[in-house]
């Protein structure tokens, strides 16, 4: 048998956090369910990581930096309507091919709220620092047009939502997303 390193041990630990934080979230998510999910025993997660707010942090930056890489690929040689096409389409084949990524954003943000409702502004902040990678991501590739950008991350997060919410590909409030896919000198 082959033993991992304290470094696979600990992206062992941040998928596994993914997936269990993207099912139960901050709240409703155990340390013990990622150690047994792992295959490792509390205190050894425990020594990988501070705490559970460490081990959240770190799944949730991973999941930002995963859609940022996304991103990235797929405008890479793109500029504008191309490179919104290619990165909505790679976005959409992500979400589809990995259900947990799309709940564990969706649980980022949830987690994110909460903290700041509480008083806690600091847990966000390296969150916050993540997103606007993603957001930089895409802005640059989009021309660094506002507009573009905006719209492009609005639609992203009316994706996020109705997909959360079960909504069926043929579904008629996706027929929007159909028409809007045309470029505008299409319409």
């Amino acid at each position: 048998m082959v033993r991992m390193s304290a470094e696979e041990r600990r992206e062992s630990v941040i998928r596994a956090a993914m997936i269990e934080f993207a099912r139960g979230g901050y709240n409703g998510t155990s340390t013990e369910a990622i150690a047994k999910r792992v295959g490792v025993s509390q205190p050894y997660l425990f020594r990988l990581f501070a705490g559970k707010e460490a081990i959240f942090l770190a799944a949730s930056r991973r999941c930002l930096q995963e859609v940022k890489e996304v991103f990235t690929k797929a405008s890479e040689g793109l500029e504008g309507q191309e490179a919104l096409h290619a990165m909505s389409a790679a976005y959409q084949g992500l979400i589809a091919d990995d259900p947990d990524m799309l709940l564990m954003q969706m649980q980022t943000y949830v987690a994110i709220a909460s903290a700041e409702a509480s008083g806690d502004r600091e847990f966000g902040e390296a969150l916050r620092a993540g997103w606007m990678e993603m957001y930089d991501t895409a802005h640059l590739a989009l021309g660094a047009d506002v507009d573009e950008t905006t719209q492009f991350l609005a639609y992203g997060m009316l994706v996020n939502v109705l997909v959360s919410m079960g909504f069926k590909a043929d579904h008629r409030v996706w027929t929007g997303f159909y028409d809007s896919a045309q470029p505008k000198s299409d319409k």
